[in-house]
């Protein structure tokens, strides 16, 4: 990166290349930012899009609303976009806007640390020589560490044993005994896909989920070709999405008996899908529809209704060389298992170490439990932006919608700097205080605080993930900065 320069736009490090990375980017070469470079773990861009490649891996957002507002595609194949189709799209706008050459691939970021004395920020890389930036903007997701169980002997396990965010596709399954352990998103959308190949499949699971049908399948040929002869068409339909997706919000956060519909229908979808009355018993959840992720499949009932497929649900006690024993002393002995465990979703931006102003870590920062200014800006950590930071999480329309709302904050902050040379804006802590008490305040009443455990909630049990409200609501919070929010500190004064 470039030296510090008077009237010189920041240079700026995005950490990470999924959908929040490569938009900062692109919205940085449109408002003439050349200095900026992407560092990237893995060898290629995309995400949690490139890192989960399990059978039937898709997105739970329809097509045309889980793609950038500027970068409309006409031709998805689905309404629900599958995988290596997100994928693909993504690195077509790689290519597009020319980011290739602001990416640096292969570089995996251990740590950044704020400079008081020259107000940058170092930023330390796996084996490779530490990179400097006037402004940090962390793109790294909620959905990239994933959760692996503490389950005794794991590592005893003589077969094959992975977790479905890092397949393994060398591996074939084809008439294996295997053992899924979990039964969330992910367990939903591969259990189907793999019940078709193996011997038999024990499925482990601790709580069930809300499951509600898939209104997905194939975009016709005319379909297409009218999305893209008509462009005014391909907006309204995305228009009529967003606000079919936002009316839900109201069920979430106000009115929860609103989703006492939605479970009615989930519980007629089981009842006439899965014939088995032992398992029947097992797959309809006993707390509030919405507390936890409500999935959606039309394949996961009749997967489970599989006379191979055994639903277990005694605790497990460990697992051993051959297989999975369970509290009650039986043993699931298979050939391979499969974690379905989800991620360390409330675990924002680990296992980075960043360390703020005063040699203050965000660990330190967090220890009641993470939280940021507009889930942004964090009191302490000047010129450091997060993307899907803390509390901007949804569940009910599309994340992508939050990330250029971001995105487009980040960008007015990068304006403040600009009139600022040499500054370095850090929010105040008051204004942070004030934001996080209104988040929580506005989750109080929420289903998700209807008492169930779920990956929304950290260790203490604070709901750090989710946004209590409407996706415009958010937006209209962070369509411009009010410099009065932060302190701009001079190198002199950062000490």
């Amino acid at each position: 990166m470039t030296n510090k320069a008077t009237g010189h736009k920041p240079s700026v490090i995005i950490i990470g290349t999924g959908f929040g990375g490569l938009c900062m980017a692109i919205q940085l070469k449109k408002a003439g930012h050349h200095d900026f470079i992407l560092l990237e773990k893995a060898g290629k861009v995309g995400g949690t899009w490139r890192d989960n490649t399990y059978p039937g891996a898709a997105c739970d957002v329809q097509s045309h609303f889980y793609s950038y507002s500027f970068e409309p595609k006409h031709d998805w194949s689905r309404k629900f976009g599958l995988q290596e189709e997100i994928l693909g799209y993504m690195e077509g706008c790689v290519e597009k806007y020319g980011l290739a050459s602001h990416i640096r691939f292969h570089h995996e970021v251990t740590g950044a640390e704020f400079d008081e004395a020259g107000n940058r920020w170092t930023v330390t890389i796996r084996d490779a020589e530490p990179m400097f930036a006037d402004v940090v903007v962390t793109a790294t997701g909620q959905l990239n560490q994933p959760a692996y169980p503490s389950i005794k002997g794991m590592d005893d396990f003589k077969g094959t044993l992975f977790h479905s965010a890092r397949w393994d596709h060398s591996v074939d399954l084809t008439g294996k005994t295997v053992a899924v352990i979990g039964t969330g998103a992910s367990a939903i959308q591969f259990v189907p896909e793999i019940t078709k190949k193996v011997k038999s499949l024990s499925l482990f699971q601790r709580s069930a989920s809300w499951v509600l049908p898939k209104p997905d399948r194939p975009f016709k040929a005319w379909e297409q070709a009218l999305f893209k002869s008509v462009p005014a068409w391909d907006r309204v339909y995305r228009y009529l999405i967003y606000w079919k997706n936002e009316s839900r919000g109201l069920a979430f956060t106000k009115f929860s008996g609103l989703l006492e519909l939605f479970a009615r229908q989930a519980r007629n979808e089981a009842r006439k899908r899965v014939t088995d009355p032992e398992k029947l018993k097992h797959i309809i959840p006993d707390y509030q529809i919405g507390c936890k992720r409500i999935l959606i499949s039309n394949d996961w009932y009749p997967a489970i209704n599989q006379s191979h497929v055994d639903l277990v649900t005694e605790s497990i006690d460990r697992i051993d060389e051959t297989g999975v024993v369970t509290k009650d002393g039986k043993r699931h002995d298979v050939d391979a298992i499969i974690l379905g465990t989800g991620f360390a979703a409330s675990e924002f931006l680990a296992p980075m170490k960043i360390t703020g102003r005063q040699g203050v870590t965000l660990n330190e920062a967090w220890a009641d439990g993470a939280e940021a200014y507009k889930g942004i800006s964090v009191n302490g950590f000047p010129n450091l932006f997060i993307l899907y930071g803390p509390n901007t999480n949804l569940a009910h329309n599309s994340i992508v919608y939050m990330l250029e709302s971001q995105v487009r904050y980040v960008l007015g902050c990068l304006e403040a700097l600009e009139k600022y040379p040499g500054a370095a804006m850090d929010v105040l802590p008051e204004r942070q205080k004030a934001f996080s008490s209104a988040i929580q305040s506005g989750l109080e009443g929420s289903v998700w605080a209807s008492g169930c455990s779920s990956w929304y909630l950290d260790e203490n049990g604070k709901n750090t993930v989710n946004w209590p409200g409407f996706t415009f609501n958010y937006r209209l919070s962070t369509r411009r900065v009010d410099t009065n929010d932060y302190q701009f500190l001079s190198p002199a004064q950062a000490t």
